[in-house]
């Protein structure tokens, strides 16, 4: 395993995820309290919607109020060493307008990694339609770094107004989420296309635009992929790394979860979260 991936805590750290419950365990806060435990540091969460569902799909959804959302973060914030925040999904608008509200008394420098989760890979939609005005308005602007795919990329820029967004590809699509979100990295990935290799597409905020790539792993167990990026993506940057090199180094996460992982469930499973830690055991006597 590189050492550079491997986390050297001087002091105990914390990492907070604001996103839905996965029962089925592969994606969203379980997810990424995986992924914050495989860097060394504590996952906190604030669980914004409860999700009944497994690999093969969601059967029910129901939020939880924006008051307790914000409560959560709250009690969390006021006691805890927390390093980097996340949000995966956010349901509405209401629960998008209490997240940022409880932000507002985090320090400014706290890095914040927005994972906008849309519609789920099975199609089910996990953010109302109106809510994504007040997710550009409200939390963008916050943002150190931003993960959407393609899809929600081009969701993202037909929300804020610009033309011909289904049309674009990456590199501007990437430019146009620039704007809306200035103090951010951008990472537009690649995860979910048909090409044989994964490439996300960077740009930063002083306009350098960047690809990284990595061969395809071809698995089922790809439920959840976003939430570990972008979870993972918020650990390096806990642990001091900048949002370049916190990106490049969750997608070795990612690859290496996506090789490790062995296949549960009837649909798409979950990658190994825990790969990382299993290469450093030693082998049985």
């Amino acid at each position: 395993m590189d050492s550079s991936s491997t986390p050297q805590l001087s002091r105990p750290l914390a990492a907070l995820t604001i996103a839905g419950s996965d029962s089925g365990g592969g994606a969203g806060v379980q997810a990424d309290l995986r992924t914050f435990a495989a860097h060394g540091l504590l996952g906190c969460s604030a669980i914004t919607a409860l999700t009944a569902q497994n690999t093969l799909g969601v059967t029910a959804v129901e939020g939880v109020s924006p008051a307790m959302v914000k409560a959560q973060i709250a009690a969390v914030l006021s006691d805890l060493p927390v390093a980097a925040i996340k949000t995966g999904m956010l349901k509405d608008a209401a629960t998008i307008e209490a997240v940022a509200d409880a932000l507002d008394s985090a320090p400014r420098t706290l890095p914040l990694v927005i994972d906008p989760v849309m519609i789920a890979t099975s199609g089910d939609r996990l953010l109302d339609a109106s809510a994504v005005e007040v997710l550009i308005r409200r939390l963008l602007p916050l943002a150190t770094v931003i993960t959407p795919n393609l899809s929600e990329a081009r969701a993202l820029c037909r929300a804020s107004d610009a033309s011909h967004a289904s049309d674009t590809g990456p590199e501007r699509l990437a430019r146009m989420l620039a704007n809306l979100a200035p103090h951010a990295t951008v990472v537009v990935t690649g995860g979910d296309s048909d090409a044989s290799t994964a490439v996300d597409t960077l740009m930063t905020p002083d306009g350098v635009l960047t690809q990284v790539s990595s061969r395809r792993v071809e698995t089922r167990s790809t439920h959840g992929t976003g939430c570990a990026m972008s979870a993972a993506i918020a650990s390096h940057l806990a642990l001091g790394r900048s949002p370049v090199d916190a990106i490049e180094l969750a997608k070795r996460f990612i690859t290496g979860a996506l090789q490790h992982a062995v296949p549960m469930g009837a649909g798409h499973g979950p990658p190994d979260h825990l790969w990382q830690l299993r290469a450093m055991e030693p082998p049985p006597a």
